[in-house]
């Protein structure tokens, strides 16, 4: 099973219309459709979620378990401060990516950290859109045993 599942946090519908010198110009769906693209070139098979609502994604991570080979979300601001969001995926075994379009290291202070780095098998920030295409690259090497 070659499954992976993007779980998008808040805001992130609006991509492409918020602070795009930020966030980039793209749309959450033509981000997804090229994603999607790179995936049917490599044979795996994606799912996509998005919710401005913490407890939508907690009961997403909790239905990947054991439906996905791994799981790659962006937190959005939930990846400050969701310590109940930290907790579903340190709960779940599937391995979980975590990325961000932005360099979050290079912005607000209080974006520096995150809290759920700790509990997931590798982070990706500061590429744009880019981000979102080596995550997959990334969920590739964690399914093949890399």
């Amino acid at each position: 099973m070659r499954r992976v599942l993007f779980v998008n946090g808040p805001n992130l519908n609006l991509l492409g219309k918020r602070e795009s010198s930020i966030y980039g110009e793209q749309s959450l769906t033509a981000i997804n459709a090229e994603i999607s693209h790179k995936a049917n070139t490599e044979n795996i098979l994606i799912d996509f979620f998005q919710s401005n609502i913490e407890g939508e994604l907690i009961n997403c991570l909790h239905a990947a378990d054991g439906e996905f080979s791994v799981v790659v979300i962006n937190p959005g601001a939930y990846g400050h401060y969701s310590i109940a969001i930290r907790d579903a995926i340190a709960a779940i075994s599937v391995p979980v990516i975590e990325v961000h379009l932005s360099n979050i290291a290079a912005r607000e202070e209080f974006r520096h950290a995150s809290v759920i780095s700790a509990v997931c098998a590798g982070v990706i920030f500061g590429f744009g859109k880019n981000s979102y295409l080596l995550a997959l690259e990334a969920a590739a090497m964690l399914m093949e045993g890399k």
